[in-house]
């Protein structure tokens, strides 16, 4: 039987390998916030049973068991944050923690009504997608704000949601998923970027303009 431990490492190792070809101990270490000796004794348990892939100073990857298992939970997760914004009125930088704890406790029958009652809902309120119920997922491309140049124009894609303070700012800038923008300047040396959102302007840092996902108009 699976525990909370092994579907919090499963979701994690795919959420990293979107971003990155080698998911290594140090980046899941600063990601979950354990040890790299502990991250390594449950990356070998999770070898032994055959939902991951691991050697050591070589990176884990997912095999097609552990993948099932991580977009199932991310899956729950998904659909727990869109219940809580659409049906409870949850603000989108409250709602990543609560579906942290929900999400393995969620039975295929509430699942199915959550489903049901949002619609078939395919992103969370963060504008990230949500694996349909037989584990199928479209990702779009990883294209980051902080990519774009000078006169390029796009639409907010997802915005990462493991940030309150980010959502927190880009919720009063009202920079949201399928909102048109329009890259204005980069500063040489420091990287910050001026944008046009809504007729507003709005200068954003590297940290923060990594943190969204856009495509290109």
């Amino acid at each position: 039987m699976r525990t909370e431990a092994d579907e919090n490492y499963l979701k994690e190792i795919y959420t990293l390998g979107l971003d990155h070809e080698h998911v290594t101990t140090s980046m899941l270490a600063d990601r979950l916030g354990y040890s790299p000796a502990t991250i390594t004794g449950q990356l070998k348990k999770l070898a032994g049973l055959q939902w991951v892939m691991y050697e050591p100073y070589q990176g884990v990857t997912l095999t097609n068991a552990g993948r099932a298992i991580a977009l199932e939970v991310i899956r729950h997760h998904r659909l727990i944050e869109a219940y809580l914004t659409q049906a409870l009125n949850i603000p989108w930088d409250k709602v990543h923690a609560e579906a942290e704890i929900l999400e393995h406790a969620l039975s295929e029958y509430l699942e199915e009504r959550i489903d049901n009652l949002l619609g078939h809902p395919t992103t969370d309120p963060h504008g990230s997608p949500i694996p349909s119920i037989n584990g199928q997922i479209l990702n779009p491309v990883r294209l980051r704000l902080a990519d774009l140049s000078v006169g390029d124009r796009a639409e907010i894609v997802e915005v990462n949601d493991h940030n309150p303070e980010l959502l927190t700012h880009l919720d009063q800038l009202k920079l949201y998923p399928l909102v048109q923008i329009t890259v204005i300047a980069v500063e040489p040396i420091d990287g910050l970027i001026t944008i046009l959102a809504s007729g507003q302007t709005h200068i954003l840092g590297q940290t923060s303009a990594r943190q969204i996902i856009v495509k290109r108009l």
